[in-house]
């Protein structure tokens, strides 16, 4: 077994590992109803489960039991998946096949079991040795015949109980401000509390990626512990396997909207109006000269907008959030916090013994020469960042091509003298 992935393939890894947790996560964090967590197991696979791309698959309870007692043991990197050792070996239908004809259904519902059996053949999800028998039995045993709807969305009004449940997160796009000469467009990062309204954190930046946005999350959760949930749309600083490891490190479920639904973000969507509303419009925009001048005025208007009467819930975010902050989760430490928001990357170390990320050229270690390593950092930080190595850190650091000039090395010295043969 092995949780060795190529560049392409960690993503796909990311999101099962996201997925997984997300079924786990009552269990983990104590907030199932049932009876007991195999009762809430065999509740929540009585049905197939939809996968983040809106396709479906069917688990057995026991699977999901044992994708808790690998977290518990391991983390959320337990929950990756693992190279199976029989690859390529024939079964009925794997569980690739398995989601693959879900998402089939899904997508045309009227395609009978001989269609579908085609296209998994077609498309490598399905050995031909594998008798289209065995496609019918499973639409069949599913109860997959019927064509549905996967459109129709059951909208209604909702609120979590206490805070820290679930936190909403969005960008919204300000107006440009002119700062040492150049124009720049100003895009706003903020998260609000489901339950009492609290904006929890919000900064203003020159850039709207993904290393923003985790900025003002770890901001947030010192300030205030940390969620159960995470509710964002499926922008690309929001729908990335960066973040979903982040959450996952976290023990936070990562909650993505459906596509072109930012309805169902309701309260983040209501509060950039009142942002807008209350304070943006009545601002001098010309008067402001500079990033942190902008952002000194945002906190201003946080700071108002925590203490100010909400009529959604009859009192002020700041008061609803003190009567239940007794149930937040702190983080176990400053160091900890640190580390889950390591940035993770895989890279293959070239024969100079350079790595490259983001475009830039970073020295590894010589012994790592021809291996593919797994980097962790901190975008803003890239000094700290390290090849983690059974369990130890390996430090990069960038490329500086004039002090490499000048570095030691084991070589045999160049006898210039020699350099275009014989002289005589």
């Amino acid at each position: 077994m092995s949780n060795t992935y190529a560049n392409d393939e960690l993503a796909k890894a990311t999101q099962i590992a996201q997925f997984r947790f997300a079924l786990i996560a009552p269990v983990v964090q104590g907030l199932f109803s049932d009876a007991s967590a195999t009762e809430y197991y065999k509740r929540i696979t009585q049905k197939p489960l939809t996968l983040p791309d809106g396709s479906t698959v069917v688990c057995k309870y026991k699977t999901i039991e044992k994708w808790t007692s690998l977290y518990n043991r391991g983390g959320f990197d337990a929950l990756m998946p693992h190279t199976r050792s029989d690859k390529g070996s024939t079964r009925a239908l794997s569980d690739a096949s398995i989601e693959e004809l879900y998402r089939v259904k899904e997508k045309f519902p009227r395609l009978n079991a001989t269609q579908i059996y085609n296209h998994l053949v077609e498309n490598g999800f399905l050995s031909s040795k594998v008798n289209v028998c065995a496609v019918q039995r499973f639409i069949r045993k599913n109860d997959l015949k019927d064509a549905r709807n996967p459109n129709i969305r059951d909208r209604k009004q909702f609120e979590e109980d206490s805070f820290g449940r679930m936190w909403q997160a969005d960008t919204c796009y300000l107006p440009h401000i002119t700062e040492d000469g150049k124009v720049r467009r100003v895009y706003a990062i903020m998260i609000i509390d489901d339950h009492s309204r609290l904006l929890v954190g919000g900064e203003l930046f020159y850039s709207d990626n993904a290393a923003n946005l985790q900025k003002v999350l770890k901001d947030s959760i010192s300030t205030y512990g940390l969620p159960d949930k995470l509710y964002v749309d499926n922008g690309c600083s929001y729908s990335n396997e960066q973040l979903s490891l982040i959450c996952g490190s976290l023990g936070i479920v990562l909650l993505h909207t459906r596509v072109r639904d930012g309805a169902s973000k309701a309260k983040i969507e209501r509060s950039w109006l009142t942002l807008k509303e209350t304070w943006l419009y009545s601002l001098d925009i010309e008067s402001i000269h500079s990033l942190a001048q902008f952002n000194g005025l945002l906190k201003e208007y946080i700071r108002s907008y925590n203490t100010s009467f909400h009529s959604g819930i009859g009192c002020t975010p700041m008061e609803r959030y003190l009567k239940s902050k007794d149930t937040i989760k702190a983080p176990a430490s400053r160091e900890w916090l640190d580390e889950c928001f390591l940035n993770r990357v895989k890279r293959h170390v070239k024969r100079d013994a350079t790595v490259s990320i983001d475009k830039i050229s970073y020295d590894a270690p010589m012994q790592f020469i021809g291996q593919t390593v797994e980097i962790r950092y901190e975008p803003n930080d890239m000094a700290t960042a390290f090849i983690l190595y059974e369990d130890r850190h390996y430090p990069v650091r960038r490329t500086n091509r004039v002090e490499n000039c000048h570095t030691k090395r084991n070589n045999v010295e160049i006898d210039y003298s020699k350099i275009g043969g014989d002289a005589s």
